[in-house]
């Protein structure tokens, strides 16, 4: 039987509505998230505990909660857990079953600087202080009771776009203090192999990088050592059932039944054949007993885990100094099933909503209000899909590369600008199906006649933007380009175009650090520069202010001085 339990955000302070982490038979899964992505892991895995424990025959019945770090009180999760002292007294000297020990499971993001998201950082500071509390005994979570050990994995993630050395970063600081300083223990036994992962040792730390791209394969591993430990009976008892179903020889060619090392009368010894490779097969591929990981030393997670990390940025770093293209297979079946046209190895065009709308006689974009022009004209496009923020508000879901500098290959900017808008020209004739469609503007679209640089990504990052400018220009197309106000020198020289945009999403240097995510570390310094800028281009200017209740709606006199420092033409709000 399963117990599944999940507090919701605030409930958990008020009363408690979930298991102590320490009570023998709970599986909790702690997790951390501000973009939505651990979060989603960290369900993932309580539903497959769930689905595991309900279908199988086990006969204890088992509680699997999913709980936010910042619910919890650790000191009373790991230390002043009165209720399993009472349960403790009440067995007597009686020691439970290592299967129904307490199993905790991070998944944890890497933050600013290495850190767990502020609301989060209870759980990392929570466990220094237990570690370093003079009035707490040492290894407080080390058992002689296998049944009331318990038993730790996380999983971490972040990029290292950020900083390489800091990602994983909360992960592994909490799985070394839980495992190496408080005495818990791993709970992925160094004979757990994955079966998706060329037969590797699993893990009980592991970290995936979404600059690398390999997350969601680093954590499939890492959930299916989870899995694989926590059922070790149902999982032995699974390959047994799959090596009875075949039929196999010894070396004299007659069946295992048939076998004389299958009568008892025989001695058993290392010549056995078959029946004894067998006994050690399954020898082999048994999880952490109770008392296999006696003398662990919990460097030897964190160890590999770093190993792996150096194997990751090789395979991600080019052998050659030639660059590389930007774009990698699976940030391109992303980004096309979001809509989004690639052009060349770094570019993409998209067909806008208000094109669409305004074919149908419907209202246009901000542009058409403000300034005039036509939205079934205009074409969205970008020639660098990669930006230097990381924006929690950003609606492209993070599907595109991430970068402070060009890196990759350059592509030709009359390319671009060819192949951009032949592929927009073709989407306009696509609409021509859909209902309502005017076709004295249908036929018009088929003639670009202005283009926004703001689908996605940072486009003053390209380094030929002067030129692709130009290119448009000399079609007659005018340019809306916007920019983070990352890039100040960029900026600086960007020739004389229709409407320069500045993003100004923060009043404060903190609020800029929690809603941009940006990779610059003196990010603030960058927006501040960026604005002053626009002073000196003698062109129209527009510090567009990105308002998110809640995030950074406070402080308008701060957005006053910053849309003052750039002396902008216009304010957009949006």
């Amino acid at each position: 039987m399963v117990d599944v339990i999940s507090v919701p955000a605030g409930g958990a302070a008020a009363e408690r509505q979930y298991a102590r982490v320490l009570s023998p038979g709970t599986v909790t899964v702690a997790y951390s998230s501000k973009t939505g992505t651990c979060g989603g892991y960290a369900s993932r895995l309580r539903d497959s505990i769930a689905e595991e424990i309900a279908g199988s025959n086990w006969g204890r019945r088992r509680t699997v909660q999913l709980l936010r770090v910042e619910e919890l009180d650790w000191w009373d999760e790991l230390v002043n857990d009165e209720d399993a002292e009472q349960d403790g007294n009440n067995k007597g000297t009686t020691a439970s079953s290592p299967s129904s020990a307490p199993v905790l499971l991070l998944v944890l993001p890497t933050w600013t600087g290495g850190t767990l998201p502020p609301e989060s950082s209870v759980l990392l500071e929570n466990l220094r202080e237990i570690a370093t509390d003079w009035r707490v005994a040492p290894e407080p979570l080390r058992s002689s009771d296998p049944g009331r050990q318990l038993k730790v994995a996380a999983f971490g993630m972040g990029s290292s776009a950020y900083d390489a050395s800091t990602v994983g970063r909360p992960a592994k600081d909490a799985f070394a203090s839980l495992v190496g300083k408080l005495g818990a223990r791993p709970l992925v036994g160094k004979k757990v192999v994955s079966k998706t992962a060329g037969g590797r040792k699993g893990k009980s730390l592991m970290v995936g990088d979404a600059e690398v791209g390999d997350a969601g394969e680093v954590y499939e591993k890492w959930a299916e050592g989870v899995m694989a430990s926590i059922f070790p009976e149902e999982e032995k008892k699974s390959r047994k059932a799959s090596k009875e179903s075949e039929t196999t020889t010894c070396g004299d060619g007659k069946n295992e039944s048939d076998c004389a090392c299958k009568s008892e009368s025989k001695p058993k010894n290392d010549d056995a054949g078959c029946c004894s490779a067998e006994k050690q097969s399954d020898e082999e591929t048994d999880s952490l007993s109770a008392d296999e990981d006696d003398g662990y030393d919990s460097s030897d997670d964190i160890v590999d885990l770093e190993d792996m990390g150096d194997i990751m940025k090789s395979q991600h770093s080019s052998k050659s100094k030639e660059p590389v293209e930007m774009v990698t297979p699976r940030q391109a079946k992303a980004l096309k099933k979001e809509g989004y046209k690639l052009i060349g190895t770094h570019s993409a065009v998209k067909l806008c909503r208000w094109t669409k709308h305004q074919l149908r006689g419907r209202g246009g974009c901000y542009k058409h209000t403000h300034y005039g022009i036509t939205s079934y004209q205009c074409m969205e496009a970008t020639p660098s899909l990669a930006c230097a923020n990381k924006c929690v508000f950003c609606w492209r879901h993070h599907k595109n590369p991430v970068g402070r500098e060009w890196r990759w290959k350059t592509d030709d900017p009359a390319m671009i600008v060819e192949e951009a808008v032949n592929t927009h020209v073709d989407m306009i004739r696509e609409t021509r199906g859909i209902p309502g469609i005017r076709m004295d503007r249908w036929e018009e679209a088929h003639t670009v006649r202005h283009c926004a640089l703001s689908l996605v990504g940072e486009p003053i990052m390209y380094p030929r933007i002067n030129e692709l400018l130009e290119e448009l220009h000399d079609r007659d197309i005018s340019t809306f380009l916007v920019t983070n106000g990352q890039h100040p020198k960029a900026i600086e020289d960007l020739i004389p175009i229709t409407q320069l945009y500045v993003s100004v999403d923060a009043s404060n240097p903190e609020s800029l650090e929690a809603v941009d995510r940006p990779l610059f570390s003196d990010a603030w310094d960058r927006l501040k520069s960026s604005l002053s800028c626009l002073r000196r281009k003698g062109q129209r200017t527009v510090a567009r202010l990105t308002v998110v209740k809640g995030w950074n709606s406070d402080d308008l006199g701060g957005y006053a001085r910053l849309v003052a420092l750039g002396r902008c033409s216009l304010v957009d709000v949006k």
